[in-house]
Formats: structure tokens, C-alpha cells, sequence
């Protein structure tokens, strides 16, 4: 059975970070394309970041320059690293792999930016 477990989400002051994870079982996640999208009340589910299996990122445009996203195969896991958030940046973020066809997804973790 094929689980994402997302974690590191909270409550975080403007300008502050966080690093969320995505921890895979069930898949060998290095072979495995992996992002994280997120979405917030009232707003289409938009795309984050995304890691390929051979290493190539991409980022939404909103995030570009803030977010960092990687992967330890060693781990099964994928991170997301967050610096500068805004409170525009409150959403639920979910953790996603997909192969040839496939994909799955994680429960999602929240993120609040507010002072």
C-alpha cells in the first residue's frame, strides 16, 4: 500500500520558514517524479514545486526564489523548504509522486503565515 505522509506544517510568523517532508512507503520515491502543491479556501489546487526522478526542478512562479525543494532517496522522502513566507502562502500543501501514469497523494499538511 503506497502512503505519503506529510509533516512540518504550523503556524508561522510573516518572513519566517518552515521545511515540510514528505515521507513515501510503498514506492521507491527515486524513481518517482515528486512535488508538492498547494491549496487554499476558495482556490484551484496550484503546483509548488516538482523533482523529477533524474533531479530537474520547477517551481510556480509565486514561490520562485523562496521555496526550495529536494529529495533524499536514501530517506524515501522529499522536503520543501520555505523562507520568506507570506501570509499569501496559507494554504494546505500536499505532497504528490507520480509514474508513467500513476500518482498518489498525501493527506496534506496546513500552513498558516499571521502575525
Amino acid at each position: 500500500q503506497v502512503q505519503l505522509v506529510e509533516s512540518g506544517g504550523g503556524l508561522v510568523q510573516p518572513g519566517g520558514s518552515l521545511r515540510l517532508s514528505c515521507a513515501a512507503s510503498g514506492i521507491i520515491s527515486s524513481i518517482y517524479a515528486m512535488g508538492w502543491y498547494r491549496q487554499a479556501p476558495g482556490k484551484q489546487r496550484e503546483l509548488v514545486a516538482r523533482i523529477t526522478s533524474g533531479g530537474s526542478i520547477n517551481y510556480g512562479d509565486s514561490v520562485k526564489g523562496r521555496f526550495t525543494i529536494s529529495r533524499d532517496n536514501a530517506k524515501n522522502t522529499v522536503y520543501l523548504q520555505m523562507n520568506s513566507l507570506k501570509p499569501e502562502d496559507t494554504a494546505v500543501y500536499y505532497c504528490d509522486a507520480a509514474r508513467l501514469g500513476a500518482g498518489y497523494w498525501g493527506q496534506g499538511t496546513q500552513v498558516t503565515v499571521s502575525s
